[in-house]
């Protein structure tokens, strides 16, 4: 008993310092010196985990450690690792917990407020059941329970009256943050967690559109209130913010008159602006307060020629409250509260002013996303490719946006006019002579001798989900651009040198290589650069490469994301685009439509301004995402195309002429894939034939499953799964790649599931215009060849590790493919080839 405890102590006395002792053969801890530890400590930082041969160096450098084995040295920086694992996972739990108590916090200050509410309700419900029982005579004072004061001109005019407005708005917008002003319901979608943003939610039933969040960020409030405060910076759709007035208030505040331009997301309706009052202050608690409302008054703010284009919009108290956190870090509120006049746009695009969602998407959300972005690079969290700083890649995404926004919207006082247009164009053709993509740096900047072209459209789109379209035309380039045409834009930024597509003819191979450069947090946004694979048809050049690449930024392929819109913008640029490259950016916005329920039975609202899709409405069918899409039946959603065009003066009408067929090919080629990817497309020549739920894939399914068994003599299935639907359920859902091909000279895919798709990263709209071979590298296509033989003979073959290609250019190792003779169930006659990819992975 008396050696058990003997032992037990020696244990637990040695298990502090146990990285600078060992056990050695004679069964005696042997501890280093504080010379031997500091000479391991200056290895370990330089390699963590060294060879045998580094070991074995290191005794014979170091004197001090010429007495220690190897084994012993061995064993130490086992246990170094071993703790400094156990310091990075402590660190990591201890960020969670206090994640976590953050979100209890908010959790439950949520809770106080729900009831708050609740407790209201019933308090106005008792007073309703009063009134009915007691008809009261006529009383003007029972209008209305609440309301919000118009501040007249008169008050703007002196800093009594707008310090007296500040201090309204602020508690205004304080009982809108923590109160129950509005009636919050949560943003769909977007639960509350310990890995998400925040917490978000939407108004159900109040004037304007209004939308909240809340959450955690590792920054400072001042740091937070300065980062929002800029809202150019952030907010995508913000064109410009002037602070026309700025005077001191109370406890060391500030109050601020605004004027505030924001982009119209379409060509279809004009651009808002906003003339406001900013309030920003400290509270007692030591909470950060930037509050927001706007002055009434049609005429306010700048002069009426400078907002020609503009409607007037109004900003109910809105704001930041951004509150210290215990540990570090704050807990920041989010309100936005709008009136977006939506009167002042065609019936159909009402939706889009009138929803809470989009104005969540759009502002309130992307500012926390914002400000956690810029956290968690500040923190170091975030890593991007080819050295690029943070700062440089947010630039170059709000350059490429604004860029585009410019092209959708323009404004006169940017130089833009309308050339030729009679109103009954489909094609709105705008000019800029004035353009010029300067630089900070002198040699990069380009003033276009003739100016900038630019062909712009709008159609709606039927049926069709956003999200799988701009992920259609991201990763299928081939479907719907003319190499010739981004040649043109490319070499006019290079060098200056302009030439008419045509004069130098090029043949586009097809392929294209996307190398990404940086994404949001949340991947909700991809930056990224795309090779574009081109060779000369001339002689002399038959050789030369004549690549073309491309800056592009994707946002929007999340399906699950409600209210988001799906954007792919792009410019040409260098191979070795410098930091201030110039860039006039072109592309696709598709903004989702949500009609309010009472609007349901005007659903088909007839506006033949936006009649360019009529052809869309054709039958059902359903692609690979058949049961995520139900939703999308009768939805409708806008999409917007500009394209942008250099010119030199004497080539205007040629270019123009260009310009304006080619933006019509690409709304044709637009159609035709919406038509493919809808989930209402019944034409059997476009899409696939074999849609998950069609009962061609429910035979076809059988048929792999009993083929599978037959050569090889297992089940690719489990038992309990082999039957009807079920089994084309397992198999669309099985872990691994599965693909089958036709037998044909050049054997091209005509199904995956789901696993299949993803390795290739593909759809399976474009499944049938990828061949057998091109997924294979050399040594692939070396062993199918060699296996083939075997594979017809004796009806399969297993193919050993190897490497294999996605439709993206990534590469994708996996352990095993077996391949094998799918037969047919009628005549026992071959139908296709059917291959599995086991334990596949990006590299």
């Amino acid at each position: 008993m008396a050696m058990a405890v003997a032992h037990h102590q020696h244990r637990e006395s040695s298990s502090g310092s146990s990285i600078n002792k060992h056990l050695n053969d004679a069964g005696k801890y042997v501890r280093y010196t504080s010379e031997q530890v500091e000479a391991l400590e200056r290895v370990y930082a330089e390699c963590p985990k060294p060879s045998s041969l580094r070991r074995q160096q290191l005794i014979r450098d170091c004197p001090i450690l010429s007495h220690i084995e190897p084994k012993q040295i061995k064993v130490w920086f086992q246990n170094r690792r071993c703790r400094e694992k156990q310091r990075k996972e402590s660190s990591r739990l201890q960020t969670v917990n206090r994640k976590l108590s953050a979100m209890n916090k908010l959790l439950m200050e949520e809770n106080d407020r729900l009831q708050k509410q609740v407790s209201q309700l019933v308090c106005e419900n008792g007073y309703m059941r009063q009134q009915l029982h007691t008809v009261p005579a006529t009383d003007a004072s029972c209008d209305s329970v609440v309301t919000t004061p118009q501040h007249s001109l008169r008050d703007a005019n002196n800093p009594a009256g707008l310090l007296s407005i500040a201090e309204e708005t602020l508690a205004e917008f304080l009982s809108k943050a923590t109160g129950t002003a509005v009636d919050w319901v949560q943003m769909p979608g977007m639960k509350p967690g310990p890995d998400s943003v925040g917490i978000f939610a939407i108004s159900q039933s109040c004037s304007g559109v209004a939308a909240r969040a809340c959450g955690l960020v590792s920054l400072e409030p001042t740091k937070i209130a300065e980062i929002l405060k800029d809202r150019p910076s952030w907010f995508r759709d913000c064109r410009s913010l002037e602070v026309f007035t700025m005077f001191p208030a109370g406890n060391g505040g500030t109050i601020e008159l605004i004027y505030t331009q924001t982009y119209a997301p379409t060509t279809l309706a004009p651009a808002r602006d906003f003339w406001t009052l900013r309030y920003t202050t400290s509270l007692d608690n030591g909470s950060f307060v930037v509050c927001e409302r706007s002055l009434s008054g049609s005429g306010a703010g700048p002069n009426g020629a400078s907002a020609a284009q503009f409607v007037r919009a109004e900003m109910l108290p809105s704001g930041y409250l951004i509150r210290p956190c215990e540990g570090g870090g704050s807990i920041i509120h989010i309100v936005d509260h709008l009136n977006l006049e939506a009167w002042s746009v065609p019936e159909v695009l009402r939706p889009l002013y009138e929803s809470s969602k989009v104005v969540a998407q759009k502002r309130t959300i992307a500012a926390l996303r914002y400000i956690r972005q810029i956290a968690q690079e500040t923190s170091g969290e975030v890593v991007y490719s080819f050295g690029r700083q943070p700062a440089v890649l947010r630039t170059f995404s709000q350059r490429l946006i604004r860029g585009f926004n410019d092209a959708v919207n323009g404004f006169n006082d940017d130089g833009w006019s309308l050339i030729n247009c009679d109103g009954a164009e489909d094609i709105i053709m705008a000019v800029n002579s004035t353009k010029n993509l300067t630089t900070t740096n002198p040699a990069n900047s380009f003033a276009f001798l003739g100016g900038i072209l630019c062909a712009k459209a709008s159609m709606l789109l039927q049926n069709v989900p956003p999200a799988v379209l701009v992920r259609f035309l991201r990763e299928h380039r081939s479907e719907w651009a003319d190499f010739n045409v981004d040649a043109y834009s490319a070499a006019s930024l290079k060098s200056g040198s302009y030439a008419y597509p045509g004069m130098r003819p090029t043949r586009f191979t097809g392929g294209q290589i996307i190398m990404p450069l940086g994404h949001t947090i949340e991947h909700e946004e991809l930056l990224e650069v795309v090779r574009l694979e081109g060779h000369s048809f001339s002689q002399e050049e038959a050789f030369a490469s004549r690549d073309i690449h491309l800056l592009q930024i994707c946002s929007g392929v999340d399906e699950n994301a409600v209210g988001a819109c799906s954007e792919l913008v792009f410019a040409p640029i260098d191979e070795m685009f410098p930091d201030d490259a110039p860039l006039l950016p072109s592309g696709f916005r598709i903004i989702p439509l949500e009609s309010k329920t009472s609007d349901s039975k005007d659903a088909m609202a007839t506006h033949r301004t936006l009649d360019l899709t009529s052809s869309l409405e054709v039958g059902s069918t359903t692609n690979q995402n058949a049961g995520d899409l139900s939703s999308f039946h009768n939805a409708r959603s806008v999409l917007t195309i500009a394209f942008q065009f250099p010119f030199e003066s004497s080539l205007q009408d040629n270019v123009a002429s260009m310009a304006r067929q080619y933006v019509r090919n690409v709304i044709s080629s637009v159609q035709r894939v919406a038509m493919a990817i809808s989930p209402s497309g019944l034409s059997p020549s476009v899409g696939p034939k074999l849609s998950p739920s069609s009962p061609e894939a429910l035979t076809l399914a059988n048929w792999i499953c009993q083929s599978y068994s037959y050569h090889l003599g297992a089940e690719l299935l489990q038992p309990d799964s082999l039957g009807g639907d079920s089994m084309l359920k397992h198999l669309w859902h099985h872990q691994d790649a599965i693909l089958c091909c036709s037998l044909k000279s050049l054997p091209v895919f005509i199904f995956a599931n789901q696993a299949g798709l993803d390795m290739l990263e593909t759809t399976l709209v474009a499944l049938q215009d990828i061949s057998l071979d091109k997924i294979f590298d050399e040594c692939g296509r070396k062993t199918l060849c060699a296996d083939f033989a075997k594979l017809m003979q004796q009806g399969f073959a297993y193919l050993p590790a190897g490497i294999c290609m996605s439709t993206m250019g990534r590469h994708v190792s996996y352990e095993q493919a077996i391949g094998w003779k799918v037969l047919s169930g009628e005549d026992n006659s071959v139908h296709c080839l059917a291959f599995s990819f086991v334990n596949w992975s990006f590299v």
